[in-house]
């Protein structure tokens, strides 16, 4: 693959997959994409409304986990390793006894908690294949927060899920211990 494949200006002109190598995408500095199964997946933009759930989210996570000594929580800029995928969680959460030595770079593990937030252009199914990659991968939790609905799906395993609607508690289980907040507070 030439240079100029690589060169983030030269792929977002390009229509389509594109197909790089995990090195490729690893040197490279390829922001606003993931890397899935050897190619480049373009993130959608986040809207405004995406930025305050993400806020929101942090807001009261980070308590949580601050208070308590947990672990730490990581914003969509941080690349976590997933099997043949590197992705970009909009929130993620790491135990304290499973933080990498090394964090200069992105995570070689998979987080603990994966937080994902449905943009305007997600397809359902892109959707609910990148929460079972994480759970593939060991994410023990995965949060798939749908704006329009003002819902959270909490993902377990590929056969225990849960619907959550703005009547409900969103916990962090066992994962995030103590962790609660009503799934209404996410879309204020």
């Amino acid at each position: 693959m030439s240079n100029s494949q690589t060169n983030p200006e030269s792929i977002q002109d390009r229509p389509g997959p594109h197909s790089i190598t995990l090195e490729e995408f690893l040197k490279n500095d390829l922001e606003g994409y993931e890397y899935v199964k050897g190619e480049l997946v373009a993130m959608a933009p986040p809207s405004m409304e995406h930025g305050e759930i993400s806020i929101n989210i942090i807001r009261y996570l980070d308590q949580h986990v601050y208070e308590h000594q947990l672990g730490r929580l990581y914003t969509a800029e941080t690349t976590f390793h997933l099997g043949d995928r590197l992705v970009k969680p909009d929130v993620a959460f790491v135990s304290t006894d499973r933080l990498p030595e090394n964090r200069r770079k992105g995570s070689p593990i998979p987080p603990d908690l994966a937080i994902e937030i449905v943009s305007p252009t997600d397809k359902q199914y892109d959707v609910t294949e990148k929460a079972f990659a994480y759970l593939k991968a060991g994410t023990r939790l995965v949060w798939v927060i749908e704006p329009v609905a003002k819902t959270v799906m909490v993902y377990r395993s590929e056969t225990d899920f849960t619907l959550l609607t703005s009547e409900d508690t969103l916990t962090g289980e066992d994962v995030v211990e103590g962790f609660a907040c009503s799934v209404a507070e996410l879309f204020e």
